[in-house]
């Protein structure tokens, strides 16, 4: 098939592109291809005419998002939209990269995919914005914590803090799956392959706070876990901007019914994230 990838240069759309490696790819990264663009998207996608259009590109500071709802808007939700509306005039299907904030996080349980969604934050809302400017013949996948050897994300923060501190920080009352960049595109691939459509679940395994998670990175990268100290959302000094939900708990039901096999417990990846980086090394 013919696939093109936007946000190409993010995490996820770089491991995008590797595990492609059997399709013809179109691979555009924000420099190439802003989504915000509605004229440009038109003309990459229908002079592309792909098979499938993996949509991962997404403004994702979720603090930032808060303080520029409208920046937040025109990438995430009219983005989308524009990414939709292109892919549907050439019979392309759309395969969304979405998120856990399109829930509230007050369910006791893990959400699954037809639970309610009732975002809290502008980061929640736009993207979920964007769910709804698609299709039932399109597919969205949501995810949480995303983390990989490319670009930033909490595992290289963790261990930079750990390389200029002796004691770290975290919150032990945000529950959630970590998700890694290569396993998440890995099982997107695999539901492009299939034609599969609908909402589905995609994350590594294991429930974990963000205590939990910074004390599992430090133990993976031989160090002591120890100097990982809890504290509760409500005393973060100062506080997020963006409300953060206390369970992202996404249960994988739908890949479950759809007898796909879930992804590893999340210590798998982690510790191949660690060996590929090198402790406390990022990869642009």
């Amino acid at each position: 098939m013919r696939v093109f990838v936007t946000g190409a240069g993010g995490q996820v759309g770089r491991e995008l592109q590797l595990a492609l490696h059997a399709h013809d790819v179109i691979a555009a990264d924000h420099a190439a291809l802003d989504v915000a663009d509605g004229v440009a998207v038109r003309e990459a996608i229908t002079g592309s005419r792909p098979d499938v259009v993996v949509h991962s590109a997404a403004w994702t500071a979720v603090d930032a998002c808060e303080s520029d709802p409208v920046r937040a808007e025109r990438v995430n939700t009219a983005g989308t939209a524009n990414v939709a509306i292109a892919a549907h005039e050439v019979a392309a299907r759309v395969v969304y990269l979405s998120t856990d904030y399109v829930f509230d996080g007050t369910k006791p349980a893990p959400y699954v995919e037809t639970d309610a969604t009732n975002p809290r934050s502008v980061y929640g809302r736009t993207k979920l914005g964007g769910e709804l400017a698609l299709s039932d013949d399109d597919t969205i996948v949501r995810t949480s914590w995303v983390c990989g050897r490319f670009g930033h994300n909490m595992v290289k923060t963790i261990l930079r803090i750990a390389d200029e501190h002796e004691t770290l920080t975290f919150v032990d009352d945000q529950r959630g799956h970590p998700s890694f960049a290569d396993d998440l595109a890995g099982m997107i691939v695999r539901l492009v392959d299939a034609e599969l459509t609908g909402v589905f679940h995609v994350t590594n395994q294991g429930i974990v706070s963000w205590y939990e998670f910074a004390c599992a990175v430090l133990e993976a990268s031989g160090l002591d876990p120890g100097r990982v100290r809890p504290i509760a959302t409500a005393d973060l000094d100062p506080p997020r901007p963006a409300p953060r939900p206390a369970n992202s708990v996404l249960e994988n039901a739908a890949l479950r019914d759809a007898g796909l096999p879930m992804l590893p417990d999340f210590h798998e990846p982690l510790q191949r994230m660690v060996t590929q980086i090198g402790r406390g090394t990022e990869l642009a």
